[in-house]
């Protein structure tokens, strides 16, 4: 089944989205869209110094990106800039640092917009074990802190208070972050890995009762923005990674619809008229 290279892109595709949807929650939740951006822009720095220094490209891009994020949590104490300052700072000069060492590296034949949007049909079977394997342990990690994590999302202040440890959540969900932008690299590119951690998420916010909810549904829009995404790539011929983003847009404008609207209302009331 593996052979057939449409089926990996498949599973690959779904393993990246049934990890980034419930992360995707956060990031709506916390307003870090820019900070999504800047660990995914810092990606193709990652990408660079792999090639330079011949080493496996998902580790460097998590490496790059982990230090970027840890980067912005000694800026914030230190620094006078605010936070979304800091972002710019890091998102464009990493960006553009990755580019300036790609363009020294005349010798490496580098297929630059593979990197930015993507390469899904490409993936192997090694990709989908780093994808599953990195996707396991996110989701597991992401259920460990889920109570801190959350609790610091709603009040830091009364995270600390009840001794949940909110700074250290904050610090591993960082890492987290960095380790789904490395394993997504390959299926949406470094300028689309955002798209696909938001759009799935705030779709599901609308339809939602409750965090875990979202958190579940983000993860099968995601699905099947990928699934629909990909068929739409292999019957219209266009690329695969911005078909995807465009598939999980479309879902979101459905979720915007009159009717969707109405089937969300209708819930509440139906529960209340059962309970007279």
């Amino acid at each position: 089944m593996l052979d057939d290279f449409f089926t990996r892109a498949i599973l690959a595709g779904v393993g990246v989205a049934l990890v980034a949807g419930p992360l995707g929650c956060f990031i709506v939740w916390r307003r870090l869209a820019y900070f999504g951006d800047t660990l995914s822009h810092s990606a193709l720095l990652g990408v660079a110094l792999a090639l330079l220094f011949e080493v496996n490209i998902t580790f460097a891009v998590f490496g790059v990106a982990a230090a970027v994020a840890l980067s912005l949590l000694l800026l914030q104490k230190r620094a006078t800039l605010s936070s979304d300052s800091l972002l710019g700072l890091l998102s464009h000069s990493s960006l553009a640092l990755g580019l300036v060492v790609l363009a020294f590296m005349t010798w490496v034949r580098v297929d630059l917009m593979g990197f930015l949007f993507g390469d899904i049909l490409a993936v192997s079977v090694t990709d989908i074990a780093i994808i599953y394997g990195g996707g396991v342990i996110i989701l597991v990690v992401l259920v460990l802190i889920w109570r801190p994590l959350f609790a610091a999302t709603v009040n830091t202040d009364l995270a600390e208070a009840e001794g949940l440890r909110p700074q250290r959540a904050n610090v591993v969900f960082m890492l987290l972050m960095a380790l789904v932008i490395a394993i997504a690299m390959k299926i949406v590119g470094v300028l689309l890995i955002t798209a696909l951690l938001i759009i799935p998420a705030a779709t599901a916010r609308r339809f939602a009762r409750g965090p875990e909810q979202m958190a579940i549904l983000a993860a099968v829009i995601g699905t099947a923005a990928v699934i629909a995404g990909l068929f739409g790539s292999l019957e219209w011929d266009t690329p695969s990674g911005p078909s995807i983003v465009v598939a999980a847009l479309g879902l979101f404008l459905i979720g915007l619809l009159p009717v969707a609207g109405l089937l969300t209302r209708r819930k509440p009331q139906e529960a209340q008229n059962h309970e007279q």
